[in-house]
């Protein structure tokens, strides 16, 4: 049996088998194994544990439960709320300056927990009663935060970038940097098109409700530290201080000390639940990994992944035609799969094939992320509609994809101009980094 006949069956199964509803993990790992004994025998099974310990002894992989960590202890805290707050009194004079203080709010919550889901139950818990008693219209008001919660993937720290840093090689920290720009523009892009709405349906704040200086300046404090702390933790990475493990494991501490100190979180059940969530994520993220190494694993073995790759090189094709391509199955792959999995799964196949077309492994790194936020808000999974759904239940769930939709196209829209303009995610790396730091 050919190679990539091979390929074909083993991706038949594998959706086979995740379409059980089986835990992604045990789900690779069946499929890895079952492949491993059919064509290589019994023996094959010999390497299976080592293959699983070795993905696992990567020392960059203690990031992941730190970010995790910093995220919950911050997902915990009423930061989220703070947030909106503070932009909500300093823009109240701004048209539209309500959705463009939920969007904010989004983008640094997002910087902070790095969590998607948690950035939409963070700011939306308070925000979408807020736009909707103003007059916002529900597809809006909800499709607004259920899109800006997706930026938790793309704005720095990203544990979506670490795992795909981890998966092909690159530098953490230059990923982070590549994924600055894009998420400003997407920032943007979300801004410009809510203001748009907001005006078209005179769902514009009153200038009645204004706030004085003194409301302005009493929620900054609760506000700031947090700030500051996602600001010393990038200069830390960007300026060669510490390694992303040891700036995660700072973060993480730091974060949990405010969430005590400022928030007064310190009863035993809540502390527990922090640590219990951290850790129940941070396994699954590990299981994951060591599963979908043993899973690349397999496909290397089979030569699926160098037989596909030379067969790519013998059509060919122009690049953008093959970029475009990725783009559809990444897209189609984000509706029904996590961002880690998909990375994990596919990073060893679609790698050989970016970097022989000539792209930048920086700039596909965005792309890919921009793909995976765009799974968080479209069906069958959609994990943020469900979440924005549960916020706002009398918002019926097609309502809710309905003021997701415009949200889609900008970012299909933003992974155009990336396309058209690289630059603006090598920019910034190139520039504090240097060129030569693509390793």
């Amino acid at each position: 049996m050919s190679p990539l006949l091979i390929g074909l069956l083993v991706g038949l199964v594998t959706v086979v088998v995740l379409a059980t509803g089986v835990p992604i993990a045990f789900g690779l790992g069946i499929t890895a194994v079952l492949f491993l004994v059919l064509f290589d025998g019994v023996e094959a099974l010999s390497f299976t544990a080592e293959t699983m310990f070795a993905a696992l002894s990567e020392f960059t992989l203690v990031s992941i439960p730190m970010f995790i960590l910093m995220g919950a202890a911050v997902a915990s805290s009423p930061a989220g709320r703070d947030l909106y707050l503070a932009l909500d009194r300093w823009l109240w004079r701004v048209p539209g300056g309500l959705v463009i203080a939920n969007l904010g709010a989004c983008s640094l919550f997002a910087a902070l927990s790095g969590s998607s889901p948690a950035t939409c139950a963070a700011i939306g818990k308070m925000g979408i009663p807020e736009m909707r008693s103003r007059g916002v219209p529900d597809a809006l008001a909800t499709g607004a935060i259920a899109a800006g919660g997706t930026l938790g993937i793309l704005i720095p720290p990203s544990v979506t970038m670490i795992v795909y840093g981890i998966a092909t090689g690159t530098s953490i920290g230059r990923l982070f940097l590549a994924g600055v720009v894009p998420g400003l523009l997407l920032t943007a892009l979300f801004i410009a098109w809510a203001l748009w709405v907001s005006h078209r349906h005179g769902a514009v704040r009153p200038r009645a409700h204004g706030f004085t200086l003194r409301e302005k300046l009493e929620v900054l404090p609760r506000v700031l530290p947090f700030l500051l702390i996602v600001i010393a933790l990038l200069w830390t990475l960007y300026g060669g201080v510490a390694t992303p493990s040891e700036a995660a494991g700072v973060g993480a501490a730091l974060c949990l000390a405010f969430a005590v100190a400022i928030y007064r979180i310190t009863d035993r059940e809540r502390l527990w639940a922090i640590l219990r969530d951290s850790t129940r994520e941070s396994v699954m993220i590990m299981l994951i990994i060591a599963a979908a190494d043993l899973y690349s694993y397999m496909l290397s073995s089979l030569f699926v992944t160098q037989s596909l790759a030379q067969w790519i090189a013998t059509l060919e094709v122009n690049r953008w035609f093959l970029l475009a391509i990725l783009n559809v199955f990444l897209l189609i792959a984000g509706c029904f799969l996590p961002p880690v999995a998909i990375i994990l799964m596919t990073a060893p196949v679609l790698m050989p094939l970016v970097t022989q077309a000539g792209f930048d492994p920086y700039w596909f790194g965005v792309i890919l992320t921009i793909n995976m936020e765009i799974g968080l808000i479209t069906p069958p999974v959609g994990l943020n509609l469900y979440v924005i759904n549960g916020i706002a239940p009398d918002v019926p769930l097609p309502v809710v994809l309905r003021g997701a939709l415009p949200f889609v196209l900008l970012m299909i829209l933003g992974i155009v101009i990336l396309c058209l303009f690289p630059g603006l995610a090598t920019w910034l790396p190139d520039l504090l980094m240097g060129p030569g730091a693509r390793a």
